[in-house]
């Protein structure tokens, strides 16, 4: 990196939240990167972190093979912070007891014991709310170690090395519903690791676009320019790397919401000097999607479709392209593959798993490592327009997986014009900024309606509206009712073939954002 960071390592159990720790230490400007447990103790000391974090994760520290580390970095002088598995994992290397059968899931109240290091600003006996995900615990601390920390059914809530800067919780600060866990991890990283907070958005353009320049050489990229945020930052952070070596193409794979090609042109051939090829391509992806339901069928089917349109634009341009740009982020890592531990995975992202294994050019993925609001800062620090910077998420793959079952250009229609309704009507009340992301969704079941005192037989159509702070976990957003209800007698009255709306109130977990 052209700039010298202090880094953290986090070592990944398997937890569905390790992201999540890697957000909130990005929020406070700290570099850091999420590793698996199986990194030596030469290779962590060759990587330099001025700190580690150990994960939670699904593991009891007594299953066969499970994950650990090597109980030597616990002597190696670095600042630790063990989280949950994490804390077991320090108690049962370390000489202490981890025991079975206390399981605890959800809130707890936390009674702060000794409020010092992690827990610096806190009273001693206060009590905060923390979030709580474990079957295993520890009655007793490892020797050597003092407790700081309790619950009413944990007598060891957290712990810390009296002789060493090791620190342990036994519930998840990272987490949005332990209310004072921001304070909690600052508190580690500043008071305790004495970390600088030197990472930002203009740093990090610096350091990727100089590692951009290394990677292509003097060689040639493209990058499937979708028009969404992320494909669209990463082609400018590209270009800004190596200017006109970069050809950008627009696929209309006619799975676009309204106008959105035209957009797309209108913005880039306007304001950016991008080499912007656009690939009318539709009846082919939707040639493809014939008679496919299954979701991880359409993202793979729309995966390949897309590398074989790249391969024909490049050539035809005339540009032997030797990489291929990508909008990848850290939520579609995290939720198609582990980062290193067990994590389980939940779908393919069309920009992670939906590639064919046939791949004729090496990835560029700049913001692999970055959540949706560090894109949006990046993006700012770009130049990109705010109205543009500021869009919700659209997937790679479009409408097709938001259509549940077969994609057909009636429904597809359908769909397009009840999406374009709900976005306007969410503006038009000013609630768009308020939104994480917002959509509609075409159901694969119809209703009986009634309409001009005639029966009707027709689409069921579901609406989506997400609060969420970097999309690994989210909120229904709750609607004024005079707003839902204009947005869905709109949708009933101007759009032919929907005479039943719905209003998805699941959160993340345990549903996903996207239906499919």
């Amino acid at each position: 990196m052209s700039h010298e960071h202090d880094r953290v390592m986090i070592l990944d159990f398997g937890s569905q939240f390790t992201k999540l720790i890697a957000r909130r230490i990005r929020e406070e400007r700290v570099y850091c990167e999420i590793h698996p447990p199986t990194r030596s103790l030469a290779w962590i000391r060759e990587w330099n972190p001025k700190a580690v974090i150990l994960s939670g994760g699904p593991s009891s520290v007594y299953d066969p093979d499970v994950p650990t580390t090597d109980p030597a970095l616990f002597r190696a002088g670095y600042p630790i912070l063990g989280i949950c598995y994490g804390l077991h994992l320090i108690a049962h290397l370390d000489g202490g007891k981890v025991h079975h059968g206390r399981r605890e899931y959800g809130r707890a109240e936390l009674s702060i014991e000794k409020p010092e290091g992690v827990f610096a600003g806190f009273v001693k006996g206060e009590k905060t709310t923390v979030w709580c995900s474990h079957g295993d615990h520890v009655d007793e601390p490892p020797p050597g170690y003092e407790r700081l920390a309790s619950t009413d059914t944990l007598p060891v809530a957290a712990f810390r090395a009296k002789d060493r800067p090791i620190w342990a919780v036994q519930f998840h600060p990272e987490v949005a519903h332990t209310l004072r866990g921001d304070e909690i991890l600052s508190n580690f990283l500043f008071e305790v690791a004495k970390v600088r907070p030197t990472w930002t958005a203009g740093a990090f353009i610096e350091d990727t676009v100089e590692r951009i320049r290394e990677q292509v050489g003097d060689k040639t990229a493209i990058c499937g320019l979708s028009g969404g945020v992320d494909s669209s930052v990463a082609a400018v952070l590209v270009h800004r790397a190596i200017g006109d070596r970069l050809t950008c193409i627009f696929v209309d794979h006619g799975l676009l919401r309204r106008h959105e090609r035209e957009q797309v042109e209108r913005l880039f051939r306007t304001h950016y000097d991008l080499k912007l090829v656009v690939e009318d391509a539709s009846e082919a992806f939707l040639a493809d999607l014939h008679g496919v339901v299954d979701p991880e069928a359409k993202r793979k089917a729309i995966g390949a479709r897309f590398i074989d349109v790249f391969e024909r634009a490049a050539k035809r341009e005339g540009t032997r392209a030797s990489f291929l740009v990508q909008g990848t982020l850290y939520p579609d890592v995290i939720e198609s593959v582990s980062a290193g531990g067990p994590s389980v995975t939940i779908k393919t992202h069309h920009n992670v798993g939906g590639l064919p294994e046939r791949l004729p050019f090496a990835l560029i993925e700049p913001l692999r490592e970055l959540f949706k609001d560090e894109v949006r800062q990046v993006g700012r620090e770009l130049g990109l327009p705010e109205d543009f910077v500021g869009r919700h998420p659209f997937p790679g793959p479009g409408l097709a997986i938001r259509i549940l079952g077969e994609v057909t250009e009636e429904r597809l229609a359908v769909l397009r014009d009840a999406d374009a309704i709900y976005l306007e009507e969410i503006r038009a009340a000013g609630l768009y900024d308020e939104i994480w992301q917002a959509f509609a969704v075409l159901l694969p079941v119809r209703s009986v309606g009634v309409m001009g005192d005639a029966r009707t037989y027709e689409n069921v159509l579901a609406l989506r509206a997400v609060t969420s702070r970097d999309g690994m976990t989210a909120d229904w957003y709750p609607f004024p009712h005079d707003v839902l209800g204009k947005i869905s007698t709109r949708i009933i009255n101007e759009v032919k073939g929907v005479n039943r709306v719905t209003y998805d109130v699941s959160s993340k977990p345990p549903a996903t954002i996207e239906w499919e």
